[in-house]
């Protein structure tokens, strides 16, 4: 599996070179923006570890670059106390953040669990793999999904969550159930963040956002899919 790390500090770089090394991963490495675009269109990673303030371009015009191209996972690593930070690189599209400073070995735990979140490429689709719940048809081996018949590209944590809703249509599900299924692991705090999530992921259904038709709101609670879609 290979790794693109993002970040304008050397001493930051090496530690996660090294660690990454270790665990058997292969390592590329961008000190600024532009070059972590171009690195990351030519070298295709499994993953990308992107620092948010950089020099030549931020992290959330990189990210934003790259969701252009590629569904790629992507962390976000970020200051402590930057809550809009994270909040900006989720809505962007990224699937998780590591707030600085962090431990290395958490930062491997969470590369883990977002790659086994991604299905391996090369299946085809069959019954198995493809799930149908009114004009929502979600592909499972590549992250896409169609809605009334138009093709939409999802990011892995995109797809885990409609994964869940399609599986439990109807079914109230809570910010801590969703972000438990969704990453692996629950974090305090961590709950309020699968919002940046459901609201992409509104966006890409189609739904407005004062009536959405497939995702609801249960105020105080979580989310739910709408149980009235016809098959």
């Amino acid at each position: 599996m290979k790794v693109l790390v993002v970040d304008d500090d050397e001493k930051i770089v090496k530690v996660l070179v090294t660690y990454l090394t270790k665990e058997g991963y292969i390592t590329e490495t961008a000190m600024d923006g532009r070059k972590a675009v171009e690195k990351a269109r030519q070298w295709q990673p499994d993953v990308v570890l992107l620092d948010v303030m950089l020099p030549e371009l931020d992290g959330w015009g990189v990210c934003k670059e790259i969701r252009r191209e590629s569904d790629v996972p992507i962390i976000m690593l970020t200051a402590r106390d930057a809550e809009t930070d994270r909040i900006i690189g989720l809505e962007l599209g990224a699937d998780d953040y590591v707030i600085k400073p962090f431990s290395p070995r958490e930062l491997i735990a969470r590369i883990r669990a977002i790659l086994r979140r991604v299905r391996p490429e090369g299946r085809q689709d069959s019954d198995e793999n493809v799930l149908r719940v009114g004009e929502i048809v979600l592909h499972q081996h590549n992250h896409t999904l169609t809605v009334q018949g138009n093709l939409i590209e999802l990011t892995p944590t995109e797809h885990k969550l409609l994964t869940l809703f399609l599986t439990h249509p109807g079914q109230v599900l809570s910010r801590l159930q969703l972000i438990e299924n969704v990453q692996g692991y629950a974090f305090e705090g961590y709950e309020r963040t699968v919002d940046s999530h459901i609201k992409n992921l509104r966006k890409k259904l189609g739904d407005s956002y004062g009536e959405p038709r497939y995702i609801k709101t249960v105020y105080g609670v979580g989310y739910k899919l709408a149980g009235d879609l016809r098959a």
